[in-house]
């Protein structure tokens, strides 16, 4: 296919520019896709490798210039081998963690931690880190239960322009392979370390957020799927206990989470546009009671948990791990010309929002948290917003070896928030998340989500990786023409330049933090000014203008 133009499931970037590639191809086979980059390489085309539903939020997909190449991994979706002895599975790249989970299960086998939204392939999720939640074992992250990657690199003319290089879980490099953001080649196989089929019990339990920063550090290690979602403006907490039980155990409970659900569009249409009004009428009332009705629904569903597969009847739910790690039925939306769709699908008018993920370390955890308890009670309304996307989860990550992984135990916060249709137009409260945002990453020293975030967060980040050289090293031998790699991925790993867009409005985006009034939107009344809490804080606060004609802060 020629002259294509690639985008995420969200339908846009975090610069909301448009991506273009000069060519795509559908490999189906590790043979294929040597051919293609032997023939790019030749050429000295930039390549990028493209996933079956690109569900990562910055421009990782995106080749250099419009004359790049796109490689999909669609037709790379087999289960190649499973090694019951040895508990190992081998799959292509293109296989998503659905299929994964169940081919695994017919072996009785289990991924041990996964992430929660099944539509993700195993190339893409590894390669950005994604991870479920848990300090136990070797952590949450599915790229440490990798023990061996089969990837296509450029290579010599001597080497046919393309190689493929088998990397075992004693090969240093594939601590670069693990996490590589798409730089170094194409994935072709992935192979796992699997445990047996196993049991989970699952009670969720609220209680006031009082004690949050305190808990928080232990939580993790007293269950072993524990995670955490705040409700910052109902000072409450939804706890997780989730822990192995026998495979004995009374049970067939089932995850289908309710956000990840079909949704008719006449609903996602109606939620996006109550969320619009209450922006344009800056309506922080009707947000905070619309949050409380949506954690109240959520709740009484017991977010998508049953007992038996079909009904909820009470905690604990109790499960085979099959069932419970990872959900995202709304991929089986049937073929109804989009009346119905998962509730983020860009082809209709449904959820529209920007995500700020960060990771901050436990030594960290207490302070941070009691930090944003701070602003919550300086603008207890700001937070309600978050309540319409499921308040603030928070799940546990373990350090890892790999060179791009996380530096040490930590937790990591996930905040998905409204986001305007213009760029230009500011949000309700839009200072506050703001804020928060910075604080993590600048005074906590948070690491960011390779496959989320807004550019800000990856300005300077890799200064905070100190195996970031090693992982440099490796790519400059994997790749040494720099053909996988973009303006973009050079900008996220420190090579060249930074990822921050200063203009008119950037600040309202996270393309840049504010220093001069015109980031913001002073015509709309946001003017660049210091955070409530973090006094280093850069953020668009909203002031009005009185009669007398000095400036006064205004909520």
């Amino acid at each position: 296919m020629k002259n294509c133009t690639i985008t995420n499931s969200y339908g846009t970037f975090p610069d909301r520019s448009t991506c273009r590639a000069g060519e795509v191809v559908y490999p189906s086979s590790e043979e294929e896709i040597v051919a293609a980059v032997a023939k790019a390489t030749m050429n000295k085309r930039k390549m990028k490798v493209a996933t079956r539903y690109s569900h990562s939020i910055p421009k990782l997909v995106c080749p250099q210039g419009d004359d790049g190449l796109l490689i999909s991994t669609r037709n790379l979706d087999r289960k190649v081998d499973v090694d019951k002895a040895a508990m190992t599975m081998t799959v292509e790249s293109g296989v998503t963690l659905r299929v994964l989970i169940a081919e695994a299960a017919k072996s009785g086998l289990a991924l041990p931690y996964s992430p929660y939204w099944w539509g993700l392939t195993i190339g893409g999720l590894i390669g950005t880190g994604a991870h479920g939640s848990s300090v136990w074992n070797k952590g949450s992250s599915v790229h440490e239960y990798v023990v061996g990657i089969r990837i296509v690199t450029p290579a010599s003319p001597s080497d046919g322009y393309a190689k493929v290089r088998s990397l075992t879980a004693n090969d240093p490099d594939i601590n670069a392979a693990k996490v590589s953001l798409g730089v170094i080649g194409v994935i072709s196989q992935v192979t796992l370390k699997l445990e047996p089929l196993f049991k989970r019990s699952i009670t969720l339990a609220t209680s006031n957020d009082s004690d949050l920063s305190e808990k928080a550090l232990t939580f993790g290690h007293q269950h072993e799927f524990a995670d955490l979602i705040w409700y910052p403006s109902q000072r409450m907490v939804l706890y997780r206990i989730d822990d192995r039980v026998s495979s004995n155990a009374s049970g067939n409970g089932k995850s289908d989470f309710v956000g990840f659900r079909s949704t008719t569009a006449l609903t996602l249409a109606l939620v996006r546009s109550t969320e619009e009004t209450q922006e344009a009428t800056r309506d922080a009332n009707g947000k905070c009671r619309d949050g409380k009705i949506t954690i109240s629904m959520l709740m009484a569903s017991a977010f998508g948990l049953t007992n038996n597969g079909v009904i909820f009847t009470g905690y604990p739910v109790v499960g085979s791990q099959h069932r419970l790690q990872a959900s995202g039925s709304c991929l089986d939306s049937i073929q109804d010309a989009r009346l119905t769709a998962c509730p983020w699908d860009h082809r209709v008018k449904g959820s529209f929002f920007h995500q700020t993920t960060f990771t901050i370390g436990l030594s960290n955890v207490k302070n941070f948290i009691q930090d944003v308890q701070k602003l919550r009670d300086l603008a207890p309304k700001a937070f309600c917003g978050v309540d319409l996307y499921d308040g603030i989860l928070m799940r546990y990550v373990k350090s890892s070896p790999a060179y791009l992984g996380k530096e040490e135990d930590g937790l990591d916060i996930d905040i998905t928030y409204y986001r305007s249709n213009d760029p230009m137009t500011p949000r309700l409260f839009e200072d506050i998340l703001e804020e928060v945002e910075q604080m993590a990453l600048f005074k906590y020293g948070g690491l960011p989500h390779w496959g989320k975030n807004r550019n800000l967060a990856f300005d300077g980040a890799i200064k905070k990786y100190p195996k970031a050289r090693a992982f440099l090293k490796v790519k400059q031998r994997y790749d040494p023409m720099a053909l996988f790699s973009s303006d973009w991925t050079d900008q996220v790993l420190g090579i060249n330049g930074r990822p921050i867009i200063v203009k008119e409005g950037c600040a309202l985006e996270g393309l840049c933090i504010c220093s001069e009034d015109l980031h913001c939107a002073p015509k709309k009344g946001y003017y660049c000014r210091q955070g409530k809490v973090y006094k280093d804080a850069r953020v668009c606060t909203r002031l009005e203008l009185p009669p007398d004609g000095r400036v006064v802060q205004a909520r």
